[in-house]
């Protein structure tokens, strides 16, 4: 394979399209890269400091990809180009001539104002209307609902622990709580039945604290992931947006922000109904169902499972998606608000990025595309054209 082929190869494993073949051969490809023996101009600065300097960089933005290639510098505006168009992912260096120094104002904005990605961070409401800031709570017991025990545990999670038996009947009211994350949170709940929950950004999920009855319901905000336990004596029921999931145990995800255009539930394992108003259908695993805000039509159709799954794998997957839907997106998880200067309609873009990078680097990766460009102005992100 020769430098060009490399790079072409590369830059499709960065939109996510390479096939498990491409990507052996892309990982199993060692050659270093020549650029061709130029004269190396002195003005720049000392020749193998600088190339140790752009090396480094190159090396701490791409280590995540685990291919990171030594590329000898002979002219650093050759390289530059040349670096730029293979990484693929926003890199950039210092230009070491201050005399020559020139950045473009929307890459300064990018580099001065900072934004650093979400994490685990949420609220626990309880049924007396009391709050819990959950990322501030020590690990232990937190609280006491009725006869359940709310346990932090050291990695982060909530567990619910009931005493009495799971569907036994009871004359009591049912108690409920809720985990509510904000912009910039994510959160991980196991129910008193076993069920596990995971809640992406601006997500909520009430539920009760123990299970009771015939049925197990809870309702949800945003997008949250369940592995629910089996129980085929009390189905499990989703409500949201005034749709229904009912399971008896499966692994499935729904997404019912309210600044989304539609309703999505994915089925990775087991199966699934989703209802809504009359309308029904059942889901095998891979399928997905679509249900606008709008009308009670529900669609059904296979589901890009990478793409579903990506928040719970920590990264951003876009796969043919328009530039409004992305940037919900990382609104949503790096908290910040978006406007647009522009007509935006027709513009999609594919690609991978991991949602732990600051929010820079996921939009410098959008940026080289030459399409569109970013000015962040204290938690506001511009777009433009």
């Amino acid at each position: 394979m020769n430098q060009h082929e490399y790079i072409k190869l590369y830059k499709k494993y960065l939109s996510g399209k390479c096939t498990a073949e491409e990507w052996e051969l892309l990982n199993s490809y060692s050659d270093d890269f020549d650029l061709e023996d130029i004269p190396w101009d002195a003005e720049i600065g000392d020749e193998e400091a600088v190339e140790n300097q752009i090396f480094d960089k190159i090396t701490e933005e791409v280590k995540k990809h685990q291919v990171i290639r030594r590329i000898k510098i002979r002219q650093l505006s050759i390289a530059a180009s040349f670096l730029l168009f293979t990484i693929g992912a926003g890199l950039y260096f210092l230009n070491l001539h201050n005399k020559k120094e020139q950045v473009d104002q929307h890459k300064e904005y990018i580099v001065k104002n900072e934004i650093v990605p979400g994490g685990n961070n949420a609220i626990l409401t309880l049924s007396n209307g009391a709050k819990i800031v959950l990322n501030n709570a020590k690990a232990g017991v937190l609280t006491r609902q009725g006869n359940t025990a709310v346990n932090k545990t050291q990695n982060g999670q909530i567990v619910y622990r009931a005493n009495d038996h799971q569907g036994s009947t009871s004359n009591s009211p049912m108690v409920y709580n809720t985990v509510s994350t904000p912009r910039g949170g994510e959160y991980q709940v196991v129910l008193a039945d076993g069920t596990k929950v995971w809640l992406n950004a601006a997500s909520s999920l009430k539920f009760p604290t123990a299970f009771e009855g015939n049925t197990r319901d809870v309702e949800i905000t945003g997008e949250v992931y369940f592995e629910v336990a089996k129980n085929k004596n009390m189905p499990f029921r989703v409500f949201s947006n005034g749709a229904e999931v009912e399971v008896l145990g499966t692994h499935f995800d729904v997404m019912a922000y309210q600044d989304e255009p539609e309703i999505k539930t994915t089925l990775l394992e087991g199966s699934v109904k989703f209802v809504k108003n009359k309308s029904e259908v059942l889901l095998k695993p891979g399928e997905q169902a679509i249900s606008s805000n709008t009308s009670n039509k529900i669609i059904v159709q296979q589901a890009n499972i990478g793409e579903t799954m990506a928040w719970r794998e920590g990264y951003f997957v876009f796969q043919d998606e328009n530039i409004q839907s992305i940037m919900r997106k990382v609104s949503r998880w790096y908290n910040v608000d978006v406007e647009y200067h522009g007509n935006m309609e027709d513009k999609e873009y594919g690609g991978k990025v991991s949602r732990y990078k600051n929010i820079s680097d996921v939009l410098k990766s959008l940026e080289l595309t030459g399409t569109i460009h970013f000015k962040i102005e204290g938690r506001r992100v511009t777009v433009m054209l």
